[in-house]
């Protein structure tokens, strides 16, 4: 019987995801339009860390680890970009934490993701760098401490 025009035999691969392909273009299109970072797209983008852990690193066997890491580690770079110019808001700082903590939760629960546990600690070691001296409020206000 022949097959219906149109249609493969063969099954469609989704291509890999990338976290830090799509941070970039993220970044590209928030500037271009405004020529500012909207922190409101940040914390969406940062709020996907745990997803595209998942995604990036079971597509992409060889080089997701890499992507995600690469990824979350642009958006922290924007983050100490905003702090030190004084435009950094408490709630992109606590959606970061949040996101640290889904990640390392997600990493600990594949064997095959203890890698990532790494790239998590030195993400949350950026972070706490930003953060006030008793290491739990950014500016005096509270942020999310899974703790």
């Amino acid at each position: 019987m022949a097959e219906p025009s149109g249609q493969n035999s063969t099954p469609q691969i989704s291509p890999a995801t990338n976290y830090a392909q799509f941070v970039v273009e993220m970044l590209a299109r928030t500037t271009r339009t405004s020529g500012r970072i909207d922190q409101r797209v940040l914390r969406r983008s940062i709020g996907l860390a745990s997803s595209y852990l998942v995604t990036d690193v079971t597509m992409n066997a060889e080089e997701g680890v890499q992507t995600w890491r690469a990824g979350f580690n642009r958006l922290v770079d924007v983050m100490v970009a905003l702090h030190a110019r004084q435009e950094l808001e408490v709630e992109t700082v606590s959606t970061a934490s949040h996101a640290c903590s889904e990640c390392w939760s997600v990493a600990g629960s594949w064997r095959e993701m203890d890698e990532c546990r790494e790239g998590v600690k030195a993400i949350a070691a950026r972070l706490k760098g930003l953060l006030d001296a008793n290491g739990k409020t950014y500016r005096g206000q509270a942020i999310y401490a899974p703790y």
